[in-house]
């Protein structure tokens, strides 16, 4: 027997992933052969890589979406490596049937509903705040929700675009079954790091050109992402704050109260409200301390309150 690294429960010899926590028992061996692949990858070497990549499927569940990408993966290395060319792709029974699972179509789908759940969106806060800020409060998101999807790409992980819901916020879908909580953690405090940026690009634009509109966008980005890292469920705070010990949540929320007397802004109670929550009420807590996810919580959160307090109060610069 042996011992989850996220949550301490004990493993069954020829366990996969953990049955409490579901964070994947081979986690750090995937990760290197991940790495290494991509390295054999980017110089043109795919055998090696492709063999690397096949070495990884056996550390996970079969019916992972992680295994099933690497699958996927795995064939289009071996065409390439092969020059088989789209017609004589076209042609092989595999993807026939992914043609007939609905696979392909599936995806094309997908990323249709991601374009036009956009379009809706904007068309929602251009009616509500003018043409300008509404496109550029829609844009905002984007780049915030297309944080959590580059940092989920860039780790070897599948992941679709974004799904926006007009008017209630926005989503990227991803398997973050045996993805280990540190580093779900980390790609839940992806999106306000990209929406920081978002709304630091605003603010030099407005000290650049003196227009409101830029110092409204900037403003409204930078709430928008302090408020998403409130530590509840739903919010990518609440995600974040599953890799924090119970010290750790209590060294953020003495944070939060100190940021919220230094900056005088209200919105820092309410994240200190959600950790207070998260101290005292909830129930899991990880085997071990998060340092980096410490440092990258109140990193982010601090950039955000400096940001909300430079920025003018004002209206929407239309």
């Amino acid at each position: 027997m042996r011992n989850c690294t996220g949550c301490s429960h004990e493993l069954a010899p020829e366990a996969l992933v953990c049955e409490r926590c579901h964070t994947l028992v081979h986690s750090a061996e995937l990760e290197r052969l991940a790495s290494e692949a991509k390295a054999f990858e980017a110089k043109g070497d795919l055998r090696p890589a492709l063999d690397l990549w096949l070495t990884g499927l056996s550390l996970l569940p079969p019916t992972s979406q992680q295994a099933k990408w690497i699958r996927q993966h795995a064939q289009v290395l071996d065409e390439s490596r092969n020059g088989v060319s789209s017609r004589e792709r076209d042609n092989k029974p595999w993807s026939q049937v992914s043609s007939v699972n609905g696979a392909t179509p599936r995806t094309t789908r997908f990323q249709l509903t991601s374009l036009l759940s956009f379009v809706a969106f904007v068309a929602i806060y251009w009616a509500a705040s003018g043409m300008k800020f509404g496109l550029g409060f829609a844009v905002l998101i984007l780049i915030h929700e297309m944080g959590h999807f580059i940092d989920i790409k860039r780790r070897g992980l599948p992941a679709e675009m974004p799904v926006f819901l007009p008017g209630l916020g926005a989503y990227v879908r991803w398997q973050a079954l045996g993805v280990p909580i540190e580093t779900r953690a980390a790609i839940s405090l992806a999106g306000p790091l990209a929406g920081l940026f978002a709304a630091l690009a605003c603010a030099l634009l407005w000290w650049q050109t003196g227009n409101a509109l830029w110092a409204a966008l900037a403003r409204a980005g930078a709430v928008l992402n302090l408020l998403n890292l409130i530590p509840v469920w739903v919010l990518d705070g609440g995600q974040a704050a599953l890799a924090l010990s119970k010290t750790e949540r209590i060294v953020l929320l003495t944070a939060c109260l100190a940021l919220w007397l230094a900056l005088g802004e209200n919105m820092f109670f309410l994240v200190a409200l959600g950790f207070g929550y998260q101290v005292f009420f909830a129930g899991h807590l990880p085997a071990r301390p998060s340092r980096a996810t410490t440092v990258y919580f109140l990193a982010v959160l601090t950039a955000l309150g400096v940001m909300i307090r430079m920025m003018p109060v004002q209206g929407t610069g239309n």
